[in-house]
């Protein structure tokens, strides 16, 4: 493989893991009735404003 394939890859498979531990942290600070980080929810794609209404 060349290296930009190695780097695509390596980032696809970091991005996946990311977005994993994102919504794993978001949704147990939501279980837990607090609001989620906002790098979780922009990670997600979540704006944060939207957790600041009530």
């Amino acid at each position: 493989m060349s290296t930009n394939t190695n780097r695509m890859r390596g980032g696809f498979i970091g991005r996946a893991i990311a977005v994993f531990g994102a919504a794993a942290s978001a949704s147990a600070a939501v279980e837990a009735g607090r609001k989620p980080l906002k790098r979780d929810l922009v990670t997600l794609g979540i704006d944060p404003k939207a957790f600041d209404r009530s």
